[in-house]
């Protein structure tokens, strides 16, 4: 029988209806969007953070179809209060995903727990937050990078094959509040006590090449047999190695980095470094990046009792 005109009429307005009812996996469902996905880092006046962005922009753009891509970053090292701003920005935002190198491993805690309980799926990189904020937060937070002790451990031990059991040696640290800092410095630690080597100063660089120079120098001012200067990343090694050379002692204390940016490559050809750890950088990001999707889509991830994801990390010398 054939409805008439006001009976067809609300026929088709109870099928649409029903059809907005039925569940998204239905025939009629409209495709999701892309993902967004925030990658948060340090400061971009770092060599290191820019090869990390650039690398998972070239990743995003052989993916365009898979995800949305919001980079940020920081003015230096240090400025936490900046980096705390631009994660709410991306609460408000509504990423799906965020990617993190926090500024400090504690102070980051709080805002990220808010991310978290947004629904936004976080994950770690760079510098690993710490376990016990976390843990007093009721979060947890996959981390995704290398083991920093070993790194740098290598690192010190292939200098410790330089020299001799009683030496004096200086560690420049990063900013001693964060975790990969920490680990750097327990590695090279590490090195130098199997080899009876003397750490006869740690002061911090902040990571920074003008203040790893700053306290290179007064190491070296102090320490007059000083025969080498462990620094926690290659930026602070490159301001070492200028305040080698203004102490007139190039060639006589040997430079240790961290990061094996492109910086650094003439100075290990020359011998000014002797030796850095490369836990590929251009890959970082990116390595979070692809956690971040796996865990959205509902994938498992593969990850240690502590919820490390290790990355890889090599020694890199002339």
């Amino acid at each position: 029988m054939k409805l008439p005109f006001a009976g067809r009429l609300l026929a088709v307005a109870m099928l649409a209806a029903a059809s907005a009812a039925m569940p998204v996996s239905s025939a009629f469902a409209e495709t999701p969007e892309k993902p967004k996905v925030a990658l948060v880092m340090k400061s971009l006046a770092n060599e290191f953070f820019l090869t990390m962005e650039d690398g998972a922009k070239a990743y995003q753009k052989e993916h365009s179809g898979d995800f949305e891509l919001i980079s940020n970053g920081i003015k230096d090292e240090t400025d936490t209060a900046n980096q705390i701003r631009i994660v709410e920005q991306m609460i408000v935002s509504k990423v799906n995903a965020l990617v993190i190198a926090p500024a400090d491993s504690k102070a980051m805690v709080p805002v990220i727990k808010k991310a978290v309980d947004a629904g936004i799926t976080v994950v770690n990189i760079d510098n690993q937050l710490d376990a016990a904020v976390l843990k007093s937060k009721n979060i947890t937070v996959p981390f995704v990078g290398p083991d920093n002790r070993k790194g740098a451990r290598l690192v010190g031990e292939y200098l410790a094959r330089q020299l001799k059991a009683g030496d004096e040696v200086g560690i420049i640290e990063g900013v001693s509040t964060t975790t990969n800092a920490q680990a750097r410095t327990a590695g090279f630690k590490d090195a130098m006590e199997a080899a009876q080597i003397k750490v006869v100063s740690l002061q911090s660089g902040d990571w920074e090449i003008n203040k790893g120079n700053q306290v290179a120098s007064s190491m070296l001012s102090e320490y007059p047999n000083l025969k080498a200067l462990l620094a926690g990343n290659d930026s602070m090694a490159v301001g070492a190695v200028s305040a080698v050379r203004a102490a007139g002692k190039a060639g006589k204390v040997q430079v240790v980095g961290y990061d094996n940016i492109n910086a650094i490559k003439p100075m290990l050809k020359d011998g000014r470094v002797l030796a850095t750890a490369d836990q590929f950088a251009a890959r970082q990001a990116v390595f979070g990046i692809e956690t971040a999707l796996k865990i959205i889509k509902g994938e498992k991830v593969d990850s240690g009792a502590n919820g490390v994801i290790e990355t890889p990390v090599e020694l890199v010398t002339k």
